[in-house]
């Protein structure tokens, strides 16, 4: 059989192979006979072979999985790593091999830390992939076989029954009463009916396309039999995914004169852009999120304040080209270099993305976990995220008794799960929830019971209905039509459950015809005889509209039946828009006995039996909210994020569920009408809109119904216009270009595409909601704890240096500045001291307030003014105790002697220096511990952090203890300084210091002072911060009125604590 034809009128189309025209405007038998395929009995396994070679796999391509190399360079190509870097090449070139040796230690140390933590993110991820179902039904040979979905191949010939995951584009052959959920694809809500017979205009859009079954789509009904034409990346979501992949040029544009033409100063001006920009990807200072982004920005300064740190150490040295002159400038600059940030930044962010798996999260990339304390509006879709894609019956309306309410549950397969509240009024008369009285709530049995109308209702629910609802090992397995299947549960309700009235020893009743939906007709009927008298009766269920305008009859009491009267429909509509006004999809029920007698195996002209029906009733449906996702969207919106349901259904259904989960403030009739109008708008409405336009609306839409793709991007665009942080969520291939804009995209695990997941950058394992804001709280602690160490690590860095420069005053015999602090012992701090209990801070728990405040501030991120304070506050503080403790010990104790040459080898001349040296260090060390423990509540004291504690003098015992990582870092802290002062060698050719033995008594004072400088100012911190807040209080009653509307603060409070 020929793969491809060689005609050459074929063009290019969706599909592996070429068509004379696109598969659905062809005949399946003309789509068989130009793909090479056999109707009939299916590809041989040679042909399949041969394809599967030439074609490759039905799978989409994964972006090339784990890449090693890359990770690697992406832990290299860093400022600090560059940095630390050059300061190894120097310390080698002058042979300070010590120094050297260590410096390399610590580059290789982050290197390998930072690739091994990333390397294992991306397998976490790369493990993920699922996109077809796992096997596929195909014909091969003559033979039914189930393969893997990944061997499907084009020209296969395909069987689909109700629940089949479509292997691939199909072109349909057979369809009986086929239809599809495409919501992953097209985002329609409903399922699509298929017609294998027609043949449709080239120009129609996948969803129109009635006659092909689309890759990864679902089958909710029926069966059907086609012939593939396209897999992999050649089908419909294939080419998503492609256009998805595509990488935009990093190469800046020629501006060019409108005639086309361009000066070579507009050329040299590209270049320029494009070389510059290439640099900042390199630096990271324009990629990346906010924190990303000023992490590098904070980088490449501490460089430039390195270079001038060691230019000042040479200036005051004369430039001297001394070995000694020269390491005392690369330690003052690697004083300025966070070196471990990196390491104790990836450790922090895997650490949080493996407690995020936990807490049913997968983080794709390992540092967009920090950008969502930063979001402030959440886009979601809502049927399977808000809601859980579900249908239930809510509503049911019997005109001669009155409307029976069923009470939300979280089970809705489980006809045993919640109550039915009973009203004799109907939908139209009943008052609102807030202020009417509730139905009684009755037994389902009791409801029942001598309920003739209630009886007739059931039997038109049940009977006229393909679905089934059945319990099996203590589960209630549901297949068919969603609709369907919640008319099926409301029966089951009452023990009229299909498969009970039809099967068992002693059936009621017998299937005698079907008349499926038809879209013209918006009518589903069955045909039943009663086993018991042999007795014929039409069952009918559809549209309102169409079910009352073939009824003539309706009981309003038990009088008798009434003849319908366009009074009588007119009321009938007004009670259906009553129920869609609660966000309902309502359905009309019918029945009427029939007089004739239908044989089984006749079909007769449902034209002739559906009509002078009996109206039975109304029953309304609706895609239940998560039981979660109210309170949820009430935690987004204390926590100051604003959160927008993008949805494909009605207007009046998306406001209601809006309303329902609290998207819709309950108090929109207090709300002036342009603000009001501007919350819900239609997708119509907003495309319309110019940009300007979306700019001047006084609020963004909160809900926008009939949603499109390029709604849903606009949308995300607007957001950024407004400078906002904005977060979308999605499960369809419909989502993934809002997804890919978004500042965070999360998409759904278990519903999702593989494309939209392509796109995310986090993954909800349980498609929850509610797991969103287990993500959110994660990264706002992840975002408290960065600031923490970036905090203590940075004032660490300024102690150090400001000591370094302090102690050029310091020259010995030959007129060389002798360092307080050795090289060595500044990484030692950095790496040992400081890194260790820099990870313990990243591990602590949220605070508990941390989803009571705004977000981060986008334009501040870590880098508050309160932070920068605090970093200069005490990192000048530690460097003041640390100077007068080497003074102390080199002229208060000591004789002043700076001995000769000090800075490289002990001598006995260096004892004092060497001494005062270890002095100075040893408080360095202990401050740096202490000021890590300081820095779990930036405000609170040590020794009050929990102030409604009534242990007053013990309650720190307990906060050192319960973060145990931070507890044993700085017990091991405190332990391993010994070694370096007491070991030889070690301590006079590393560390270039002594021994101490008296010298640990200054230490101690020191210490004290230490504690009482830093308590002394966070003592002021709260005092200001409080007498901030109590002046902001005047103006609380104006904001609170205010909050209804307003959008979240762009920016952090001064208040957050």
């Amino acid at each position: 059989m020929d793969v491809e034809k060689s005609d050459e009128t074929c063009i290019p189309v969706q599909g592996n192979a070429h068509l004379t025209r696109p598969a659905h405007a062809l005949p399946y038998a003309q789509v068989a006979d130009e793909i090479g395929a056999n109707h009939a009995q299916g590809l041989n396994d040679a042909e399949a072979k041969k394809r599967i070679e030439l074609h490759g796999r039905n799978e989409l391509l994964g972006g090339g999985g784990v890449q090693p190399t890359k990770i690697l360079i992406r832990q290299v190509a860093n400022a600090m790593t560059l940095v630390l870097i050059l300061a190894m090449v120097v310390s080698f070139g002058i042979q300070s091999w010590i120094e050297g040796g260590v410096i390399s230690a610590v580059v290789v140390l982050n290197i390998v830390v930072g690739f091994f933590q990333e390397f294992e993110a991306e397998k976490t991820m790369d493990s993920l992939r699922s996109l077809s179902s796992p096997t596929a039904n195909a014909i091969r040979g003559g033979r039914d076989i189930t393969i893997s979905t990944a061997e499907i191949v084009p020209g296969d010939l395909v069987e689909m029954r109700t629940g089949d995951t479509v292997p691939a584009d199909v072109r349909l052959i057979e369809a009986v009463n086929f239809e599809a959920d495409e919501a992953l694809l097209t985002g329609e809500s409903l399922p699509v009916r298929k017609d294998s017979e027609v043949v449709l205009n080239e120009d129609l859009s996948a969803g129109d396309r009635i006659n092909v079954a689309f890759s990864s789509t679902t089958v909710t009904r029926g069966r059907a039999q086609g012939i593939v034409f396209a897999t992999g990346m050649k089908t419909e979501i294939g080419a998503i995914a492609a256009a998805l992949r595509k990488k935009e040029s990093n190469v800046r544009p020629v501006k060019r004169k409108s005639d086309g033409s361009a000066g070579a100063h507009r050329y040299a001006q590209a270049w320029t852009l494009t070389a510059s920009d290439a640099v900042g990807r390199f630096l990271g200072v324009n990629v990346g999120t906010p924190l990303q982004k000023k992490l590098s920005r904070l980088a490449v300064l501490l460089f430039g304040i390195a270079v001038l740190c060691a230019l000042i150490v040479l200036g005051v040295n004369e430039f001297s080209s001394q070995q000694e002159v020269i390491i005392y400038a690369v330690a003052t600059g690697l004083s300025m270099i966070p070196a471990s940030l990196i390491v104790v930044l990836t450790i922090t962010m895997a650490a949080g993305t493996k407690r995020m798996v936990e807490r049913h999260v997968i983080v794709r990339n390992l540092r967009s976990l920090e950008a969502l304390g930063a979001v402030t509006d959440i886009c979601s879709d809502k049927t399977g995220t808000l809601t859980q894609g579900k249908m239930v019956v809510r509503k049911a309306w019997i005109p001669a008794k009155g409307t029976y309410s069923v009470n939300p549950s979280t089970e809705p397969f489980n006809p045993t799960a919640g109550t039915i509240d009973f009203d004799a009024c109907a939908p139209k008369d009943t008052k609102p929830r807030d202020t009417g009285e509730k139905g009684s709530v009755l037994p389902a049995a009791e409801l029942l019971d001598g309920n003739a109308f209630l009886e007739d209702y059931l039997k038109v629910a049940s009977l006229a209905n393909l679905a089934t609802v059945q319990r099996s090992d203590g589960d209630w397995r549901v297949r068919g039509d969603p609709t369907e299947i919640a008319i099926q549960v409301f029966a089951s309700r009452f023990d009229r459950n299909r498969l009970s009235l039809m099967s068992g020893e002693s059936p009621r009743w017998r299937s005698i015809a079907e008349f499926p939906f038809d879209s013209d007709v918006k009518k589903m009927s069955a045909v039943y005889q009663d086993v018991h008298n042999q007795d014929m009766h039409i069952f009918t269920k559809g549209a309102v509209e169409k079910i009352v305008g073939s009824c003539t009859s309706v009981y309003l009491s038990k009088e008798g039946a009434t003849q319908m009267t366009d009074k009588l429909r007119d009321d009938i509509l007004s009670n259906m828009e009553a129920l869609a006004a609660l966000g309902l999809r309502v359905l009309a029920l019918a029945s009427k006995p029939l007089r004739e007698h239908i044989e089984p195996k006749l079909d007769p002209d449902r034209n002739d039996l559906e009509n002078d029906l009996i109206f039975r009733g109304l029953v309304g449906l609706y895609d239940p909210p998560r039981p979660e996702s109210a309170p949820s969207v009430r935690k987004c919106t204390e926590a100051g994020i604003s959160v927008h349901m993008l949805t494909g259904d009605h207007p009046g259904t998306a406001r209601a569920i809006a309303l329902e989960v609290g998207i819709l403030p309950y108090r929109m009739n207090e709300l002036s009408s342009d603000i009001a109008d501007a919350m819900v708008m239609a997708a119509s409405q907003f495309d319309k809109l110019s940009d300007d336009q979306v700019d001047a609306l006084p609020v963004l839409p909160l809900v926008v119904a009939r949603c499109t793709p390029n709604t849903k991007v606009r949308m995300i665009e607007a957001l950024h216009r407004r400078k906002r942080f904005a977060a979308m969520t999605g499960d369809g291939v419909n989502d993934s270009p809002s997804l890919k804009r978004a500042d965070v995209g999360i998409a759904m695990g278990q519903g999702g595409s593989d494309v939209a997941k392509d796109a995310s950058d986090i993954v909800l394992t349980d498609d929850n909601f509610a797991s969103i804001l287990n993500a959110i709280e994660e990264g706002r602690r992840m975002f408290d704890n960065i600031q923490k160490f970036i905090l203590h690590l940075l004032a660490e860095n300024i102690a150090q240096a400001a000591t370094l420069l302090v102690g050029l005053a310091f020259k010995d015999t030959t007129g060389i500045s002798v360092f307080p602090l050795a090289p060595v012992e500044i990484l030692w701090v950095i790496m040992i001291t400081s890194g260790m209990p820099d990870m313990g801070l990243g591990f602590e728990i949220a605070a508990p307030d941390i989803m009571q405040r705004p977000p981060q501030s986008l334009k501040r991120g870590v880098f508050t003014l309160e932070v920068m304070l605090d970093m200069l506050v005490y990192g000048f503080w530690t460097a003041a105790l640390c100077l007068s403790s080497f003074v102390l010990v080199l002229f208060g104790f000591g004789d002043g002697n700076l001995g000769d040459h000090c800075n490289e080898s002990y001598s006995a001349a260096c004892d004092t220096v060497f001494r005062a040296r270890a002095t100075c260090f040893a408080c360095l060390t202990w401050f740096a511990l202490f000021l890590a423990w300081e820095m779990v509540n930036m405000r609170r004291s040590f020794f009050r952090m929990q102030p409604k504690s009534t242990k007053y003098f013990t309650q720190w015992m307990f906060d050192v203890w319960q973060n145990k990582f931070l507890f044993f870092a700085i017990l091991a802290g405190f332990v391993t300084i010994f070694p370096t002062l007491y070991i030889p060698v070690i301590n006079r050719v590393v560390f270039k210091h002594e021994g101490i033995s008296w010298e640990w008594g200054i230490v101690f004072v020191e210490a004290f002072l230490f504690f009482l400088g830093i308590e002394a100012w966070k003592w002021a911190k709260r005092i200001y911060f409080r007498r901030q807040a109590k002046r902001s209080s005047n103006g609380s009653d104006v904001e609170a009125s205010e909050a209804l509307v307003a959008e979240p603060e762009k920016e952090s409070s001064a208040e957050d604590q």
